[in-house]
């Protein structure tokens, strides 16, 4: 597989798993209690979170460069 169709395909995989991080962080985060240390501890660890799962992808859309 070429450097471009690689970088393609993780574009493309990049944007559909955060439209599932957003929905799904969005639908816990209703059932987070209503106080507001508890909605910034979890807003603070969901903003910082997506970004572990697409290390993996990252290293492959660049690997052979």
């Amino acid at each position: 597989m070429s450097a471009r169709v690689r970088k393609f395909v993780g574009g493309i995989g990049i944007l559909v798993f955060l439209a599932a991080y957003i929905w799904g962080m969005s639908t816990l985060s209703e059932y987070v209690p209503d106080h507001w240390a508890l909605k910034l501890a979890f807003f603070a660890v969901a903003g910082i979170g997506w970004g572990v799962p697409i290390l993996p992808l990252l290293s492959w859309m660049n690997r052979g460069r």
